[in-house]
């Protein structure tokens, strides 16, 4: 498939082809999500929200571990797609679905203790803009967890640059400090793994 498709998918994706990529990267970006969501530190009390859940490859985890999960991705069709497989924790008020955007998150403020991102900033129109909106959403003392392939990692890729804006963890932390968040630090496994992971609370 062609480099721009890609990552037109990857960025909103539609379709049967949209849930197959979304497939290959749960399972490339494996790793990654599960080191991450530790350093949510989940609670059976905690409120989560997943922005961007694309494949879904974290809500299981969410779902089974937290109290309540709701989910909000751009993609209409990965919305319908969680709401059909997660059916019953719809249905028992345990998990919920929205289609909208990081720029304008359809909750009422200090709704959620944790929110989860993973490889999603890259599509964001603002990290400022993105970031305020999180903090609102956010109840006092949440937390904040962003993973993510930094810049120099990512310009190698070649994705088309008007569809994946490549983003510094500096801009990234920058970014969570003009919002007001505190505590900012960034987690890796390993001192030579490409991913970032960044921490914050509110």
């Amino acid at each position: 498939m062609p480099p721009r498709f890609i990552a037109k998918q990857l960025s909103y994706p539609t379709g049967f082809l949209g849930y197959l990529i979304g497939k290959l990267m749960n399972r490339h970006n494996a790793k990654m999500n599960a080191f991450a969501i530790r350093q949510l530190e989940l609670t059976p009390m905690d409120r989560v929200l997943e922005i961007g859940f694309g494949g879904g490859v974290t809500l299981p985890s969410l779902i089974d571990g937290t109290a309540f999960i709701s989910g909000v991705d751009r993609s209409g069709d990965m919305v319908k797609r969680a709401k059909v497989k997660y059916a019953a924790a719809v249905m028992a008020g345990h998990a919920d679905f929205r289609q909208g955007s990081v720029e304008a998150l359809p909750y009422e403020a200090g709704t959620f203790g944790k929110i989860y991102i993973a490889n999603s900033i890259y599509f964001w129109s603002s990290l400022d803009v993105g970031f305020s909106e999180i903090y609102r959403v956010l109840s006092p003392g949440g937390r904040v967890v962003i993973a993510f392939l930094p810049k120099d990692r990512m310009d190698r890729m070649g994705f088309p640059m008007d569809i994946f804006t490549s983003r510094a963890p500096g801009d990234v932390i920058a970014a969570l400090a003009g919002a007001g968040f505190k505590n900012m630090r960034i987690e890796r496994p390993e001192p030579a793994t490409a991913w970032n992971v960044i921490v914050a609370t509110r």
